[in-house]
């Protein structure tokens, strides 16, 4: 484990993440925007902390590096871990279940992954999207699609923060019906699907990946993450 930025980081590597736990392991994939609500949130905080926090994030990787340097640790993505799941999935009989993003993105999703690990057992929805928490029905029939399939591992694709609010309000519900990890993805569906290409290798590499998506995407709400993002120097 590693402390940083004010966040207790227990996913150093891929085997933390795998790691046999009693009950359901909640992967919260950690950027700066992250690390920023969850130090001024202390409700998220109380989550991220209590979950399998895993650097995301190139940036705070690096700070992390950089002040860790005797420490082993990876960044892990959710755009990444999406695939070591599914080859898991495959290779132990396991069921994966994709949850979120929009319908297209979601089935295409499904189909890719299916063709890309033979024998993996995997299936999706996507729920109209609506604002947290959730309206009781809209709730329930969301739990009623993931309860008739009973996946081992739950991929949550309903945007920042909200799915990692969501996974946490529904462990125990989660834990009844047999997952025993899930992770909030946020738009990995539709990177998986093709829809969106990720940001060429350099521009990952100096952790702008989301300069890069507000360039393609020049949308208000992606301006307001990059700008909360800056703030995490704060609390390094």
């Amino acid at each position: 484990m590693i402390e940083f930025a004010g966040i207790a980081f227990h996913g150093l590597t891929l085997d933390d993440v795998f790691s046999e736990r009693d009950g359901l392991a909640q992967i919260v994939t950690v950027n700066a925007e992250y690390i920023v609500r969850a130090n001024e949130d202390e409700c998220f905080g109380r989550i991220v902390n209590k979950g399998i926090a895993v650097f995301d994030g190139q940036v705070p990787y690096l700070v992390a590096r950089w002040k860790y340097r005797h420490r082993h640790f990876d960044k892990i993505s959710g755009s990444e871990l999406v695939y070591h799941i599914c080859e898991r999935a495959a290779r132990r009989g396991e069921r994966v279940f994709l949850l979120g993003g929009f319908a297209e993105s979601n089935a295409r999703s499904v189909d890719r992954l299916r063709a890309q690990y033979p024998g993996l057992m995997i299936a999706g929805c996507s729920p109209t999207l609506r604002p947290y928490p959730f309206p009781h029905d809209h709730d329930q029939s969301i739990l009623d699609w993931v309860g008739r399939y009973r996946p081992h591992y739950l991929l949550v694709g309903f945007g920042a923060v909200k799915q990692d609010l969501w996974i946490n309000d529904h462990r125990r519900d989660l834990e009844r019906m047999g997952v025993k990890l899930a992770i909030g993805v946020g738009g990995t569906f539709e990177m998986v699907s093709g829809k969106l290409n990720r940001a060429p290798r350099i521009v990952q590499r100096f952790g702008l990946e989301g300069v890069y998506r507000f360039a393609k995407e020049p949308k208000w709400f992606r301006l307001k993450r990059l700008l909360l993002s800056v703030r995490f120097l704060k609390y390094v």
